[in-house]
């Protein structure tokens, strides 16, 4: 570098030290809100990341690394599949496995869900070493092979009271007892292992298998045992990878890390506008020194290269200190949170926070390109200045209005990318919408500060002070863009988050008053059987004879594997009478059942996942009476906000005719109006022990529990989404302190001279606030337009494409108003704070700084 260079760029920083010497706070509020942007985007990253490493750990250790696994459906598969696989050639070992989740009651105090594992302890090894059972000292060498002897992994035993050395386990509706006699290294939620015979016997799984896994002789590519029974598996069953329970949840949670981390980028976009607005008022006010450099030999490029190295180290320590906070933010979180943070997608796991280096320098990254983004224009601003004529004060740029067709371009270009299809099952286009809408919004407030004060009224205002605000502020109508642009931004976003929540939460609302008509529920806990739980024979006509019990609907709900890389679709057996319109949310029109078939209806995730439309015939991992795979038709679409990932509704009598199974799960009750459902929850323990059953596998609630548990998770949901979009709404208020402070106390001069001219500082402050309030008004308009256009993206692409599921606009007016006259007031307060200060100097000697 010339000595020259060298020196020009020493003194353009001293500079700029000097400039945030004279005015830390404004420059601190633009370091913050960038940092903070930084620290939201990469906690959630972490926090996210560190839960699927942790869970993926877990499902590694659990699954092992066969070569290939033979998945059955839900029902199992016969384990005479065991012998076959093993005489194909090319395998030198099939390991059989039973998995199944059952509960333990009164463990601890509470009511734990158990992920049981019987295997082959003596095959075990090479498949999935973690599962290794080893026995305490003193248990014997046998003891893997005891059916009574049980092993648990460390969450199992931290469940445990201290010392307990055995532990029951609904099988088949009724508690069973193992004894713990040692443990396995697997993590994850709390797993206890068995011999295979045992789960078996205890768990109604004899004579079947729920997977086989393969290691396979080398040079032996796994296509080619695929290959040779190809078109031979058993019904419902699938080829699984070793990678495949780990992917379907990534697939799960993806679209909700995702959305998350744009989420919480909104505090970084919002920290670019607020360093534009900090940066354009700081060069409007640094005009003289500008011009003074420009007259001394400083040319338009260095000029902008002054603006944009301030910018870039405001930029680069922003993202330093917002690495750092955002690691301590995701340590603190992980800690306390668990990792979960309202999705429900890893809750029960304690990760380990798992930092990520590249991670950290993307985050850093953006911290420094948001705030070159906004210091970009206001450097451009810089080198455009006119130093001769800047020094004597002529040739301002502040009156001149941008063009307008900047602006509506981007609002017509981001109408047009919300309606492309989403990249890759993400909606990365509407998130690019959401992004020209604001800054062509932004672009736009000049216009719309002309459209609310016009070009120059008829009936010029009567009102000196009046007529003094309408005039300045239609003149500085550039300048309003710098002042609101944060404004508008965190606005915007808070207003589409707004009515994005309320829109969802309505819809909740509404589909649960639909789905859930009767007044207490009854289900039987699975026990880990062959298919679903079911109660004893003869409990429905036994509950409806009950006195209170006026009405009793039974059905059948099991899980189904459609797809081995997504995670299973929920279906639900039960009457739906003549009009299913009546007890369903149906979306769209009703096809009726061609003669000879089966109808469902799919949840709206179904037709999207499994490209399977009202009209088509899907395929069930289901067995009919023949032994042979279900076909079902699909007669229309409903809505089902708690199942993501799908579910089917079938008529209870289709099912069982289909199926043969007459098992029920399932109770809906409708009480007298003045039964305690107390009473009538002690009357079917009772009816259930009588019958054979076990009381403690019924799981009890009412719809009022139901509506309120179902209402606090979408709460716990969507509290983060409320936390994000109030830092949003502090750091556009903190744009509004910022730019309208520097606006004011660069007018000092003006005041003086107006404070010569006869106006009392309270006429001066009322003169001040009448300007804001024209500029607050205009930003107001544009943020709130662009907030519920936001929201349309928001509620009809952006939820579609991520979650799979629609729901109607709603607009909540008190909130939105409250979140405009919030602002407003903010803004107004903070002006009238910053004229006051500008106030208390001396006037004369505020004039004497223009000679």
């Amino acid at each position: 570098m010339p000595p020259e260079r060298a020196a020009s760029g020493a003194l353009l920083w001293r500079l700029s030290l000097a400039e945030w010497r004279s005015h830390p706070w404004r420059q601190l509020s633009a370091l913050l809100s960038v940092a903070l942007g930084v620290a939201l985007a990469l906690s959630v990253h972490l926090i996210n990341e560190s839960a699927l490493a942790e869970f993926s750990s877990a499902v590694h250790s659990v699954n092992g690394e066969p070569d290939l696994s033979l998945v059955a459906g839900p029902g199992g598969m016969d384990e005479a599949w065991l012998d076959r696989l093993a005489d194909q050639p090319g395998v030198r070992l099939a390991h059989p496995r039973v998995e199944l989740s059952t509960e333990a009651p009164g463990l601890n105090g509470q009511v734990h869900t158990v992920r049981v594992v019987g295997l082959d302890a003596l095959q075990v090894y090479p498949v999935a070493p973690e599962l290794m059972p080893r026995p305490d000292d003193g248990a014997g060498r046998l003891a893997v092979l005891d059916p009574a002897l049980g092993f648990a992994n460390a969450a199992l035993v931290q469940a445990l009271a201290p010392g307990a050395r055995d532990i029951a386990l609904l099988a088949q509706g009724k508690p069973v007892r193992w004894r713990l006699a040692g443990r396995v290294a697997a993590g994850g939620a709390p797993l206890l292992v068995m011999d295979v015979a045992s789960a078996q016997q205890a768990f109604g799984w004899a004579g079947r298998l729920s997977r086989i896994d393969l290691r396979l002789a080398p040079g032996t590519p796994p296509q080619a045992v695929r290959k040779a029974l190809d078109g031979q598996l058993p019904p419902g069953s699938h080829w699984g990878e070793a990678d495949d329970d780990r992917q379907r949840v990534a697939n799960l949670s993806r679209a909700y890390r995702v959305n998350l981390t744009v989420l919480a980028l909104v505090a970084l976009v919002v920290g670019g506008f607020l360093v534009f607005s900090v940066v354009s008022l700081a060069v409007a006010q640094r005009t003289p020194a500008l011009a003074l450099l420009g007259v001394l030999g400083l040319d338009a490029a260095g000029r902008r290269r002054l603006v944009l190295q301030e910018c870039a180290a405001t930029g680069l320590l922003a993202g330093l200190l917002g690495v750092a906070l955002g690691t301590g933010m995701a340590a603190l979180a992980l800690r306390w949170l668990a990792g979960d943070l309202g999705g429900g997608y890893f809750s029960g796991a304690a990760p380990q926070l798992q930092f990520s280096w590249p991670a950290a320098v993307v985050c850093a990254g953006l911290g420094l390109v948001a705030a070159l983004v906004g210091g970009a224009w206001p450097a451009a601003r810089a080198a455009r200045l006119a130093p001769a004529q800047a020094l004597k004060g002529l040739g301002g740029q502040d009156g001149e209005a941008p063009p307008v067709w900047p602006g509506l371009l981007l609002l017509v270009g981001g109408a047009g990318l919300a309606m492309l299809p989403p990249l890759g099952d993400l909606p990365l286009a509407a998130y690019a919408a959401v992004a020209a809408w604001l800054v062509g919004g932004i672009a736009l407030v000049p216009a719309v500060v002309r459209a609310l004060l016009g070009e120059r009224s008829a009936r010029p205002a009567r009102h000196p002070l009046l007529l003094l605000a309408l005039q300045r502020a239609r003149h500085q109508r550039a300048t309003a863009t710098a002042a609101v642009a944060g404004v508008v931004a965190s606005l915007a976003l808070s207003v589409a988050l707004t009515v994005m929540v309320a829109s969802f939460r309505d819809a909740v609302t509404e589909w649960l008053e639909t789905v859930l008509p009767a007044d207490l529920y009854v289900r039987a806990s699975s026990g880990g059987g062959t298919g679903a739980a079911s109660f004893p024979d003869g409990l429905v006509a036994r509950v409806q004879a009950l006195p209170g019990v006026q009405r009793v609907a039974a059905g059948q709900s099991l899980p189904l594997s459609l797809s081995a890389q997504q995670p299973e679709v929920w279906l639900q057996a039960r009457t739906l009478g003549e009009d299913p319109a009546r007890s369903l949310p149906l979306v769209g029109a009703v096809l009726p059942t061609p003669a000879g078939q089966v109808g469902v209806f799919v949840s709206e995730a179904v037709p999207t996942l499994y490209r399977v439309q009202p009209g088509q015939l899907l395929a069930l991992s289901l067995l009919d009476r023949q032994g042979r795979t279900v076909k079902v038709f699909v007669r229309g679409v409903l809505r089902d906000y708690a199942r993501q990932f799908g579910s089917l509704v079938m008529a209870l009598e289709d099912y069982q005719r289909l199926t043969g199974d007459t098992r029920l799960n399932d109770l809906a009750l409708w009480l007298a109006p003045a039964q305690a459902q107390q009473a009538v929850r002690d009357q079917v323990s009772a009816l259930v022990g009588q019958l054979g059953g076990a009381p403690q596998a019924l799981g009890f609630a009412s719809t009022v529990q139901l509506k309120a548990m179902s209402l606090q998770i979408f709460d716990r949901s969507f509290a983060v989404t409320r936390y994000l979009q109030a830092v949003a709404i502090a750091i556009g208020l903190a744009g509004v302190a910022a730019s309208l402070s520097a606006q004011v106390l660069a007018r000092r001069r003006e005041f003086g001279l107006l404070a010569h001219l006869g106006l009392t500082r309270a006429e001066v402050l009322r003169l001040v606030l009448m300007e804001t309030l024209g500029w607050l008004g205009a930003g107001l308009v544009v943020g709130v337009a662009l907030g519920l256009a936001i929201s349309a993206v928001l509620v009809f692409v952006v939820n579609p494409q991520s979650f799979h599921w629609t729901m109607p606009l709603r607009v909540p007016l008190a909130q939105v108003g409250g979140l405009a006259a919030a602002v407003l007031l903010a803004g107004l307060v903070t002006s009238a704070w910053a004229a006051r200060h500008a106030l208390s100097a001396d006037a004369v000697r505020a004039v004497k700084e223009d000679w």
